[in-house]
């Protein structure tokens, strides 16, 4: 079967899409790690923006093309090349739990940094007279989209994701026995979630997130660009 003009052009931008929202999220938690003394991820190049050191031959390229050539848009499943720390290194001011927290918040904060960079260039746009439908589409569905669905993804309390980490820097000891069992049996939970169609229902608050989030754009720009006829 041939591929349409109109697929391989999702292709490419869910391509784009991906390394650079991968990158940005990888580049968080190289960061933080080593604003908080850790030079391991400055050692293997990773303290840079530069997508060369952060992608994955399957999770940030094979796999989001693949989604974006067959029926049904992208893959959830994605990702980059993981970040090695050592919280040890961390700052003396930190438990080393607390500091692992922290280096895991920033994959999922950059994506909302990355978000609301993209909402800005929406508006900025919108208010120009230079914003078509076909820029505003690319805007919300491969970026807006896309880098809310990473924060909320990657936020799930289930090892290998980033909220196993978050989940266990807040958790007093007492209660240091869930993310430990979570550890355990995290991989077999997340595979559960996924096979039984039930992580859609995880991530549904993203979604009306996005939905909500791209409307209020809309009326912004709508309502800048009347106001500015009416003036």
């Amino acid at each position: 079967m041939g591929l349409s003009t109109e697929q391989i052009q999702r292709a490419v931008l869910t391509l784009i899409a991906f390394v650079v929202s991968v990158s940005i999220h990888e580049f968080g938690h190289a960061f933080v790690a080593d604003r908080l003394g850790d030079r391991l991820p400055r050692m293997q190049g990773r303290v840079t923006l530069s997508p060369l050191a952060h992608i994955d031959l399957l999770g940030t390229i094979i796999l989001p093309l693949a989604g974006a050539l067959l029926p049904g848009g992208f893959p959830l499943i994605a990702w980059g090349k993981p970040v090695q720390t050592n919280p040890r290194n961390y700052t003396a001011s930190l438990s080393p739990r607390v500091g692992h927290m922290l280096v895991s918040l920033a994959g999922p904060a950059m994506n909302l940094l990355l978000a609301v960079g993209v909402s800005i260039v929406f508006v900025l746009l919108g208010k120009t007279g230079h914003l078509s439908p076909t820029v505003a589409d690319i805007l919300v569905r491969y970026f807006l989209a896309l880098n809310i669905a990473l924060m909320f993804f990657n936020l799930i309390p289930l090892p290998p994701l980033d909220g196993a980490a978050v989940l266990s820097g807040f958790l007093p000891d007492a209660l240091q026995f869930i993310p430990r069992t979570l550890q355990r049996y995290g991989t077999i939970l997340f595979f559960v979630l996924f096979l039984s169609g039930f992580l859609g229902v995880v991530m549904r608050p993203a979604y009306h997130l996005v939905n909500a989030w791209a409307e209020t754009l809309q009326r912004i720009v709508v309502s800048g660009v009347v106001s500015g006829v009416a003036s």
